[in-house]
């Protein structure tokens, strides 16, 4: 291996560290501020991630998926993925919803969750659905409420 392969190498080794360790650290900073097991916690953040991931691909049946039982149901004889199909086609043609949606999805990783028995809710710069980002311990898993 010539020289200039090798210290290619060990840069591209250092730098995987760091980025390694950086996630690491968010990780840590995140737990630290965070109340409930880690499992609690984890799921939370999957639910949430699930949510906004459905929300940018204009799927609402899969953000149906995520929404606790009452916010799920038939209204005026549309489905929830019908009305949610609706909303996002609305969302997604506003200007910069994408980008805040983007940026919603990257700070679910480092977000402050907090557990208290069937409750839970995740800080985020901005609401996933309605004024808060409250979830419920419902049907085995943690379902958005609001």
């Amino acid at each position: 291996m010539s020289s200039r392969s090798t210290v290619a190498a060990l840069v591209c080794t250092a730098s995987l560290i760091v980025s390694s360790a950086e996630s690491s650290a968010v990780s840590a900073a995140a737990a630290a501020k965070s109340v409930g097991t880690p499992g609690q916690i984890a799921w939370v953040r999957s639910a949430a991630t699930r949510f906004v991931t459905a929300e940018l691909a204009g799927d609402g049946a899969s953000a149906c998926d995520v929404l606790n039982a009452p916010l799920r149901a038939t209204e005026h004889g549309r489905t929830c993925a019908q009305r949610w199909d609706a909303r996002l086609t609305r969302l997604l043609r506003e200007s910069g919803t994408r980008t805040r949606l983007r940026a919603q999805e990257r700070a679910i990783a480092s977000a402050a969750v907090v557990v208290r028995g069937g409750d839970a809710t995740i800080s985020l710069p901005t609401p996933l659905t309605g004024s808060e980002n409250r979830f419920v311990w419902s049907e085995n898993c943690w379902m958005l409420a609001g």
